[in-house]
This record gives structure tokens, C-alpha cells and sequence, in this order.
């Protein structure tokens, strides 16, 4: 009779039943074999990996890496359950492939470039459904699709425990868009050193080994860089190319690469604790420290639309594992995302000048990733009768921000009326420097005033994938203090009348993240597809509410008795932004001076605008012309004439 490698397996797999079966019944309370039901989950799989693969599905690793029967491994001291399996399944990681933004979006790609459709598909998952992708490509196939989900238990598992822990330690951190750098040698790689071989080599044909790699933020590059090539708006590659997100290098410009904290420690939320990380083992060794698997980010929106939907959407997970991942999340987004501390400066000439700082705390820009990611600075102030006087930053029903600008907000540094709101994003522009959220049509960059982090400056090498838009660079409270880059902070200054208001006011300041605003899919809505009709239905019936991540008030501010530093009164004009890319420029008088008329002249000195004020003015808009260039803007005063220059993109 032919002994063949299964019979083996399988006879060894009978042996350790039996023998756990027994030693249950000895000793329940303190045994570490694996119980009955875990045997006879692994007697029904297949044997190991066969001859010319290199991956397994995740099922293959929840047998010993999932939650424990006998309730002794994968447990903390307070015999909490955080086994590896269960938090991952409930994360974005392991919803990647089934996330139906991800797919609607995709669809909006083919269906606005149906020439590329197959190569965008493609691109798409390298990075949602890596292991399938790169097998496919492995054993032929030219291209890898969502449709191939279907029947690919690889494919449809996401970002998935191999395909993490098989990527290998050789030229990580230079390669981006999709491009995982896998080791083929059938090593899985861990962070604890002298794993135990011989179970995890019986039941998946993976050879565990110790590299210090897999905890280092490189794993992470390949898949949080993403660049994109430019297509014209008939669909014509220009060969340009576009950085649509680089999580990555952000974070290589900032302290926290310098001192080695790793995405890891942060999204994978570390316990001291000594943890079993193995079901049924008496030998084997309890590590420390144990990361956990939840992977926590920022995007609470999907993991609440998906729990929702999850029938339809063919996930099954508990709900209870969703909202450990999302009680994950929102720790994330409220305690290491940003602060916010409001500062009132002074009263003078019938205004109250208050000043909101924000610091990031993240290891990358505020927010980061994915492009529809915003975050809005909501400021308001009201009377003690409850009455509004000022408000920034104010949301429509639809969660809209009120007073937006139809294609996007410029960076502030003063906001001096109400209505005017500083969102803090990335926005993307077509080779028409039109507004535009079809990723392959992104050419320029439009606008990025996302909060730098901590450390971040335009010297760094990879300041050319993660540049700062010119508005935000021209702003001197922006990444800077005293003129030195690398603070990670902002400030935002707010002008507020007061004129005829004698009872004191309260004011507070919010920092609200908002994961998908309602602009980002309108141009996705226009189109209809299977994917986008499906997500439309659940994005209208989701609960849209975004985060406050931070929030400060000043409460019962006495307006006549404040005697603070006097900010701004020095005789003086100012014009905002000095470089502009829609070209709405504000002009401010401070002091004694008023403003009574603004000229604009062309770089060939040719008056292009002008505008009398009869009464004068503190605060003043115009709008330069279309045409780009250098223009020169005359202030004429009560006191004097002042020349301001502005550049238009």
C-alpha cells in the first residue's frame, strides 16, 4: 500500500485528537491541546500547501491562531480573548476585498476609462486581494480580476495573515502601487524569536522563522504608496503620473521614523501581557510584547456600513467582533490622532481675536491614505443668550460643510467672516486643473494642507511625494514656528465682531474627521454599475455622522475686561493667500487703517481690476483673473498706499 504525504497527515491528525481527547478528560482546567471541535475542523481541510502555491487562506490559521475552546491560549492575564484571527477578520485588512466603496470606485473607473479597464482592475487588487493577485500572476494569468473573487478563497480573504507574513526581508521600502515583494522559500516570518516549527510545518507546509522586518514599517510601503498614471479626460495616458496617496512616506519625513516607532506600534495596538499565541501547545512558550491584529486607523464610516450590510456584502462576522474593531477605531481617531487647544488673544476695535492650534500626533499626515479623507475645524461662538455671533465649519444636513467653495476650500490662515471654513485635505486636479475625483484623471495637485506631522519639512528626500500645496506653504503658522518647519501644527486665526454685544460669550472649536463627504461621490453617483448602485442604496441609508476628534471651549469670556495680549493692532494690511490656486484673495486692514480702494496689476503693469469703497472697509474679497501669473495688488488707505504681490497657479 502506497503511503502518500495526506495519509500521513491525516493519520497524525487522528493521533492528536485521541490524545487531546484524553487529556481533556484528565485535566480540562489546565490542558492546552486542542478540543474535539478544533481537531475535527482540521481533519475536514486539505492538507498543506501544495506543490507550486504559496499561500493559505486565513481558515487555515484560525485552528491555532483563533480563539481557544478551552479559553487558555491567545488570552491576556485577565483571560480577555485577543486572539489574532478574530480581530483581524473584523478590521479593513481583512474586509479589504469586499469593502463596496473599493469596488464601486473601481467601477467608476472602468466606466469613465473602459479602454484601461482590465489594467485599473488589476492594479486595484495588488493591494485589496493581494495573495490571489499575486498567485494568479504566478500561474499565468495576465490579468487579475474582482469577478475571479468567486472562486478564490485567496483572492476574496483580503489582506490576509500570509499575505503579510510571507512578504520577504529583501528590498522592502522600495517598491510601491502593488508591487509586494513575497518570499517564496515557504518561510512565514514572525517577531518572536525560536518559534516552534514542527505544528505550524504539519498543518500548512509554512516554515515559521524570526526576522526583525516584520515589525518594521517597510511591510507596509508597498501597499500605502500608491501612484497613479495621468489620463486626459478622452482617456489618452499622458505619461504623467500623480501621487493619489503615501502614507508611507509621510511617515519616512517625521519623527517617528527617526525614532523607530513603526506603524505597527501605533495600528496595532501593543499588551505587555505574556500571551499563548497558539491553541493546544504545553510547550509552547507564552511572548511578549503581543501586538494585536485589529489593525485600528481612522475609518470608522466603512466598518459601520459594512456591519450593516454584512448579509448582503457575504461577511460573516459576529457583530460583537465589529465593535471591538470599532471601539479600536475611535480610540484611534480621539486619542492619537490631533490636539486642539482654542487660545482667546485679545479684544480690539470692536473684534475678539481668538487662535485654535492643532498638533498631529499621527506618524503621518492628518488625515492620511485614501484622498475623500477630510478633516473640518468647526469654530463657533455664541452670546449668553444662546445666540450665534460667529460660526465656521458648520455642517449641512447632508453633512456638506456649509459655505464650501463648489470645487474646494483654499487654505486660511485668517477667517475673518463667517461661512468661510478650513478643511484640512487632499484634492486632486485633471490635466485642465479642474476638480476631480476620478483617481486616473488625477494630474496636478490642487490642494494638500493635511496637518503635517511632527518633524515634516520639504528638505526631506521624500518631500516629492508628499508635498504641501502652496497656500498652506505660504501660511507662516502652518508646520512652523518662528519660520523653523517640523512642528506638525497649524493655527488657525479667527477675527470675530463683537459690535454691540455687552455680556460675555462662549466659544468652541471642534476638529471633525469625516471619512467620505458627500461631494467625493456625486461624480461616482452620475454613473450606474451593479457596485455603484449597490453602495449608493447603503451610503444613503449609512449613518454619515463624522468623528469629532478633539474639541475645546472658553467659556463666560468677558469682552470689556479682557486686558490679554493685543494682537493685530499695529497699523498694517495683509493679503491671504499669497499664492492662490482658485484665486480668491481677502484683504485685511488692521489697526487704524481702512481700506478705500484695491488695485490689481498684470505682471506688464496694466490695471486687470479695481475696486472702490466709498465708506472703506477692514475686510475685503476679489478674485484675480483666470489667467495665471505674478499680480500686484495696490491697498489704498486712510493712512497710505501698501503693495502686496500674489501669485495665481
Amino acid at each position: 500500500m502506497k503511503v502518500t504525504r495526506f495519509s500521513v497527515i491525516v493519520f497524525i491528525s487522528i493521533a492528536v485528537f485521541v490524545l487531546s481527547i484524553f487529556a481533556a478528560k484528565q485535566n480540562k482546567a489546565t490542558s492546552r491541546y486542542h478540543s474535539k471541535k478544533e481537531l475535527e475542523s482540521f481533519q475536514m481541510q486539505i492538507g498543506p500547501i501544495g506543490p507550486g502555491e504559496y499561500f493559505l487562506p486565513s481558515s487555515r490559521c484560525a485552528g491555532c491562531h483563533g480563539k481557544d475552546s478551552l479559553g487558555e491560549a491567545n488570552v491576556n492575564e485577565d483571560l480577555v480573548d485577543v486572539n489574532l484571527y478574530d480581530r483581524w477578520s473584523a478590521s479593513m485588512m481583512g474586509l479589504s476585498a469586499k469593502d463596496p466603496l473599493w469596488r464601486a470606485k473601481v467601477s467608476q473607473e472602468k466606466l469613465v476609462n473602459p479602454a484601461h479597464g482590465m489594467a485599473l482592475e488589476d492594479k486595484c487588487t495588488s493591494c485589496h486581494a493581494p495573495m490571489g493577485h499575486y498567485n494568479a500572476h504566478y500561474n499565468g494569468a495576465s490579468h487579475y480580476l474582482i469577478s475571479d473573487f468567486d472562486n478564490d478563497s485567496l483572492g476574496i480573504d483580503g489582506v490576509s495573515c500570509a499575505g503579510c507574513h510571507t512578504i520577504g526581508p529583501n528590498g522592502l521600502g522600495t517598491t510601491f502601487s502593488g508591487e509586494v515583494l513575497y518570499d517564496t522559500t515557504r518561510h512565514i516570518y514572525g517577531p518572536f524569536v525560536n518559534p516552534m516549527v514542527g505544528p505550524m510545518q504539519l498543518y500548512t507546509g509554512y516554515t515559521p522563522m524570526y526576522s526583525t522586518h516584520i515589525s518594521d514599517s517597510k511591510v507596509c510601503a508597498s501597499c500605502h504608496t500608491l501612484i497613479t498614471h495621468t489620463a486626459d479626460l478622452n482617456g489618452n495616458l499622458t505619461g504623467g503620473e500623480f501621487v493619489e496617496q503615501d502614507t508611507y512616506h509621510e511617515y519616512k519625513n517625521s519623527v517617528y521614523s527617526q525614532n523607530n516607532t513603526t506603524c505597527q506600534n501605533c495600528h496595532m495596538a501593543r499588551i505587555s501581557d505574556p500571551i499563548m499565541i497558539a491553541n493546544g501547545y504545553l510547550s509552547l512558550t507564552p511572548r511578549t510584547p503581543f501586538n494585536q491584529h485589529s489593525f485600528a486607523g481612522a475609518n470608522e464610516f466603512m466598518l459601520k456600513l459594512m456591519k450593516a450590510n454584512k448579509t448582503s456584502l457575504g461577511i460573516d462576522i459576529p457583530d460583537f467582533k465589529f465593535d471591538t474593531t470599532l471601539i479600536a477605531t475611535n480610540a484611534m481617531l480621539k486619542e492619537k490622532s490631533v490636539n486642539l487647544t482654542l487660545h482667546f488673544d485679545s479684544v480690539y476695535n470692536d473684534s475678539a481675536y481668538f487662535r485654535v492650534k492643532l498638533l498631529n500626533k499621527a506618524g503621518h499626515k492628518f488625515p492620511s491614505g485614501y484622498p475623500s479623507r477630510r478633516a473640518i475645524l468647526q469654530f463657533v461662538v455664541k452670546d449668553n443668550n444662546n445666540d450665534t455671533v460667529f460660526k465656521s465649519g458648520i455642517l449641512h444636513s447632508d453633512f456638506s460643510v456649509a459655505g464650501e467653495s463648489p470645487a474646494f476650500e483654499p487654505h486660511h490662515q485668517v477667517i475673518n467672516q463667517s461661512g468661510v471654513s478650513q478643511i484640512y485635505e487632499m484634492v486632486m486636479g485633471d490635466v485642465n486643473s479642474q476638480y476631480t475625483t476620478v483617481l486616473e484623471r488625477a494630474a496636478i495637485l490642487l490642494k494638500d494642507n493635511r496637518i503635517a506631522p511632527n518633524g515634516f519639512t520639504t528638505q526631506h528626500a521624500s518631500y516629492d511625494t508628499v508635498k504641501i500645496s502652496l497656500d498652506a506653504l505660504s501660511d507662516p503658522d502652518f508646520n512652523k514656528v518662528s519660520g523653523v518647519e517640523g512642528s506638525g501644527t497649524d493655527e488657525v486665526h479667527f477675527h470675530v465682531p463683537i459690535a454691540g454685544i455687552t455680556s460675555t460669550i462662549n466659544a468652541t472649536a471642534r476638529i471633525i474627521y469625516q471619512t467620505l463627504p458627500p461631494k467625493f461621490v456625486s461624480e461616482m453617483f452620475s454613473l450606474n454599475s451593479a457596485p455603484i448602485d449597490t453602495f449608493r442604496n447603503m451610503f444613503n441609508a449609512a449613518d454619515k455622522t463624522p468623528i469629532i476628534a478633539n474639541a475645546d471651549s472658553l467659556l463666560n469670556l468677558q469682552l470689556v475686561t479682557f486686558t490679554g495680549k493685543q494682537l493685530n493692532k499695529k497699523d498694517d494690511v495683509k493679503v491671504f493667500p499669497s499664492i492662490s490656486n482658485e484665486g480668491r484673495v481677502s484683504v485685511n486692514a488692521y489697526g487704524q487703517m481702512d481700506i478705500k480702494q484695491i488695485d490689481v496689476f498684470n505682471s506688464n503693469g496694466k490695471i486687470v481690476l479695481s475696486k472702490v469703497l466709498s465708506n472703506g472697509s477692514k475686510t475685503e474679497y476679489i478674485v484675480l483673473p483666470d489667467a495665471a501669473g505674478v499680480y500686484i495688488i495696490r491697498i489704498k488707505s486712510n493712512k497710505n498706499d501698501v503693495y502686496k504681490k500674489v501669485i495665481k497657479q
